[in-house]
C-alpha cells in the first residue's frame, strides 16, 4: 500500500476518533437538555396534567390514590394544588365515585373521558385518563380543561332555545338576550337554516371568518358562496354541517387556514329543533384548540428526541471498544503491509499471497464495524418487517461484546427452527444492546451473559397471566449471573427515568423504552431476578407466518450482468488522491477511458465546455459549494437518463437532500473492487448506448 493511502487511512481513523470524543462530550449535554424538555412541555402545557397513584386505604385494596405529580396549569383549571393529597382529603364526598372511576382505567388499561363537576371548587371539568405501564406501578395520568364558562354558555343557550320554543309572545326579548350571550362567548357561533343560509353568528366567528376567507359573513348570505376563496376549507366542514342538519350531534377537531396562519378548531355540532322535534337549522360552536394541539406534537417530538438520547447513550458506551478494535484492525493492516514490502525487498514473492489476505480481512472487518455502528446510531423511523432474531443477533454480536468488554463472556443460544416475528430491526436491535449494557452493569468483576430464542406457544390461561392474546410467540431471554433485582426494583423497571444508576451514568429511559417498543409491537416483556443470582429478562414477540422473500442480493445472484464493451467514458469527482487513483485503475483495467477531477466545480466547467460522459462517479461530500447531489443535478440536466454512481463514507441517511435523482446508485466506502466493477458494468449496460467518448 502506497504512503498516500496509509495517510488516508490514518486520517479516516483520527476522523472517527475525533467524532467519538466530541460524541461522548455531547452526550451529557444533550441528556440532560432533553429530558429538561420533556419536562419543560409537561410544566408549560395548557391543560392540567397529573399522576395518581393508587394504594391501599381504610376501605380494602387499592381504594384511595395520591395526587403524586401535577403540572403548573392544574391550579389554573382545577382552582386547587392537589399535589401529595389523597382523594379522600380533597373531595370525601366523591372519594367512592373517582376511586371506582380511574379504578376501571387501572383494571382495564382501556383510557376514559368525563365531564364532571368538582366538589371542592364547583368548577367542571373535561377529563381525559389513561393507565401509565406497567400495571404493577398502580399509576393513572389524568389531563383536563376547565370547561365551566363553555358549558355554561352552551346551557344558557339550550335554555334560551327551550324558553323560545315555549314563549313565542317574548321573541324578540329572547332574540336579544340569545345574541348578547352569543356576542360575548369566546367561541366561534355560527346557526344556519336547512338551506344552509346563516340566521345567527357571533362577533368571534365574524372575525376569524375574516380572517380566513377575507369577507365578512351576513345574516342570510348562503355559507358555502363565502367559503369560495378556499375550496378545501369548505368541502372539509360542509360535510358535517349536513351531518347536523340530518339530526346528528358531533364532535371533531379539525385544522383551517395555511401555513404560518393555520389553526385548529374544535367544532361542536348540534341540529336546531323546535318543540315538535322538527329540525330547522343546526349550531356550531367552535374553539380553538391550536395550543392544545401543539403541546401534544411537542411532546410527540420530546419523546422521539429521548429515545434517541438513549441510542446515543448506547453509542457512547460503544466508543471506548471501538477505537480499541480499530487500533487492532490497523496494526494487523500495517503490520502485514509492511511484511509485504520486506518480502518484496527480498524477492520471497510466494509469501505475499497470505500476507495480503491478513491486511484485506482486517479491513473488511474495519469496514463492516463502521457501516454496524453507522445503522445503530441512525436517527430515522422505520417500518416493521419480517425479521429473524437467530441472524440479527448474530451480526449485532461484535458491537455487543465492545459494549460489555472483554472481561464478560457472550453466549447465544437459539433453536434451530426459530419462527420469524415481525418488528422494527433497528429498535429491536437498540433493545437488546441497552439489555446487554444493564446486564454488563450488574456484573461487577465479570460473569456471563448469555441470549437465547426458542419458540413459545402461549395457552389461554398463561396469556391472560402476561397480558396478551394466545398464540405463537418467540421468546427471546437476555440472563445473565450478576447481582440482580429487588421486587421493589423490578416493580419499577419500566417507569420512565427511573434508575438505580448513579446521577450522570444513565437516563432511566432503557428498559421503558424497550417495554414501549416491545408492547407496540404486539408483545411482552417481563423481568425474572433474586438478589445475588443474577437477571433473566424475556422479550415475547408475536410469531409473523409470511416467509422472508429473497434479498436483494440473492436475486442479484441470479441475474447475469449484460456485456458491456469497453471504451467508455467515466468521469470520477473525488477530493481524496488515493481514492482517485485506485477508482482509476479498476476503469482503466475494465478497458474504459478516464477523466479526474478533484472537486464538483472542476468537473461541472468540464461539462459545460463540451465534456460528455457515459457514467458519473461522484463523491456526496465533496469540499466547496458543489456537492454530489448538486453535482448530480447539473449533470443530469447537461446530459439526460446518463447514470451517476454515488460514493461515501458517511451514512447517507445523515446528508442533505438524501433520496437519490433518477439513474442512479449508492455505494458506501470502503468497498472492494469488485463490487465496484459490478456497480460500473451494470449502471453502463442499464444506459443508452454511449453518448460520447472513444469507439
Amino acid at each position: 500500500m502506497h504512503d498516500p493511502q496509509l495517510r488516508a487511512l490514518r486520517q479516516q481513523l483520527d476522523a472517527l476518533q475525533q467524532r467519538n470524543n466530541a460524541l461522548e462530550a455531547q452526550l451529557a449535554q444533550r441528556q440532560s437538555s432533553e429530558q429538561s424538555l420533556y419536562r419543560f412541555v409537561f410544566d408549560t402545557m395548557d391543560m392540567g396534567c397529573c399522576i395518581i397513584e393508587f394504594f391501599d386505604g381504610p376501605a380494602g385494596p387499592l381504594s384511595d390514590y395520591r395526587h403524586v405529580l401535577t403540572n403548573a396549569a392544574c391550579f389554573t383549571h382545577a382552582g386547587i394544588d392537589p399535589l401529595g393529597r389523597t382523594i379522600r382529603q380533597l373531595a370525601p364526598r366523591q372519594a367512592g365515585f373517582w376511586v371506582e372511576f380511574y379504578g376501571q382505567v387501572l383494571r382495564s388499561g382501556e383510557p376514559k373521558q368525563l365531564e364532571q363537576t368538582l366538589d371542592a371548587t364547583g368548577r367542571i371539568l373535561a377529563i381525559t385518563c389513561f393507565r401509565i405501564e406497567p400495571i404493577d406501578s398502580h399509576q393513572v395520568a389524568v389531563l383536563f380543561k376547565d370547561i365551566t364558562k363553555q358549558r355554561h354558555t352552551e346551557a344558557a343557550l339550550q335554555q334560551l332555545n327551550r324558553q323560545l320554543e315555549l314563549r313565542s309572545s317574548a321573541a324578540v326579548a329572547e332574540r336579544r338576550l340569545f345574541a348578547e350571550l352569543v356576542d360575548h362567548s369566546i367561541a366561534n357561533v355560527h346557526v344556519i337554516d336547512c338551506s344552509l343560509q346563516w340566521m345567527a353568528i357571533n362577533h368571534q366567528a365574524r372575525l376569524d371568518f375574516h380572517q380566513f376567507y377575507g369577507q365578512m359573513p351576513r345574516i342570510g348570505q348562503y355559507m358555502p358562496e363565502s367559503m369560495a376563496a378556499n375550496p378545501d376549507d369548505r368541502d372539509l366542514i360542509m360535510p358535517l354541517w349536513q351531518r347536523a342538519l340530518a339530526g346528528e350531534q358531533l364532535t371533531v377537531v379539525e385544522a383551517f387556514g395555511q401555513g404560518a396562519g393555520k389553526r385548529y378548531f374544535e367544532l361542536r355540532f348540534n341540529a336546531l329543533r323546535d318543540a315538535e322535534g322538527v329540525i330547522h337549522g343546526a349550531y356550531l360552536f367552535a374553539y380553538d384548540v391550536s395550543e392544545h394541539v401543539l403541546n401534544q406534537q411537542r411532546l410527540c417530538e420530546a419523546e422521539t428526541a429521548l429515545r434517541q438520547a438513549q441510542k446515543m447513550e448506547a453509542v457512547g458506551q460503544l466508543s471506548g471498544g471501538i477505537a480499541h478494535d480499530f487500533n487492532n484492525l490497523l496494526g494487523a493492516v500495517l503490520g502485514a503491509l509492511e511484511l509485504v514490502q520486506q518480502r518484496i525487498d527480498q524477492g520471497r514473492f510466494t509469501e505475499l499471497e497470505n500476507l495480503l489476505e491478513t491486511a484485506n480481512g482486517s479491513a473488511q472487518r474495519a469496514s463492516s464495524l463502521v457501516h454496524r455502528l453507522l445503522a445503530f446510531s441512525r436517527k430515522q423511523t422505520l417500518l416493521p418487517q419480517a425479521t429473524r432474531v437467530d441472524q440479527l443477533v448474530a451480526d449485532l454480536t461484535d458491537l455487543m461484546k465492545q459494549s460489555i468488554g472483554h472481561t464478560i463472556e457472550l453466549r447465544s443460544r437459539f433453536a434451530d427452527d426459530l419462527w420469524l416475528t415481525f418488528v422494527d430491526p433497528p429498535q429491536l436491535e437498540s433493545g437488546l444492546l441497552n439489555l446487554c449494557i444493564n446486564a454488563r452493569d450488574a456484573l461487577l468483576s465479570g460473569g456471563s451473559i448469555e441470549i437465547s430464542g426458542e419458540n413459545y406457544t402461549c395457552s389461554s390461561e398463561l396469556a391472560q397471566r402476561l397480558d396478551l392474546p394466545a398464540g405463537d410467540y418467540v421468546r427471546v431471554a437476555i440472563t445473565d449471573n450478576g447481582t440482580g433485582m429487588t421486587r421493589q426494583v423490578i416493580q419499577r423497571a419500566f417507569e420512565p427515568f427511573y434508575t438505580t444508576k448513579p446521577q450522570g451514568h444513565g437516563t432511566g429511559l432503557g428498559l421503558s423504552m424497550v417495554y414501549g417498543f416491545v408492547r407496540q409491537s404486539g408483545g411482552q416483556v417481563i423481568i425474572h431476578s433474586d438478589l445475588g443470582k443474577g437477571t433473566c429478562v424475556q422479550l415475547y414477540l408475536p410469531r409473523h407466518q409470511i416467509p422472508i422473500p429473497a434479498s436483494g442480493q440473492d436475486i442479484a445472484q441470479l441475474q447475469r450482468v449484460a456485456a458491456v464493451q469497453p471504451g467508455r467514458l467515466v468521469m470520477v469527482v473525488e477530493d481524496q488522491p488515493a481514492m482517485r487513483t485506485v477508482i482509476s485503475e479498476v476503469l482503466e483495467e475494465l478497458g474504459h477511458s478516464v477523466r479526474l477531477f478533484d472537486t464538483g466545480t472542476a468537473a461541472l466547467a468540464a461539462l459545460q465546455n463540451g465534456l460528455q460522459s457515459d457514467l458519473l462517479i461522484t463523491d456526496i461530500g465533496l469540499p466547496g459549494s458543489l456537492d454530489g447531489y448538486k453535482l448530480a443535478a447539473a449533470y443530469h440536466q447537461l446530459t439526460p437518463h446518463t447514470p451517476v454512481l454515488f460514493i461515501t463514507g458517511y451514512d447517507p441517511q445523515r446528508l442533505p437532500g438524501n433520496s437519490l435523482p433518477r439513474d442512479s446508485q449508492i455505494l458506501l466506502k470502503p468497498f472492494d473492487l469488485k463490487t465496484l466493477a459490478q456497480r460500473v458494468s451494470q449502471l453502463l449496460a442499464a444506459s443508452a448506448p454511449s453518448q460520447a467518448g472513444p469507439e
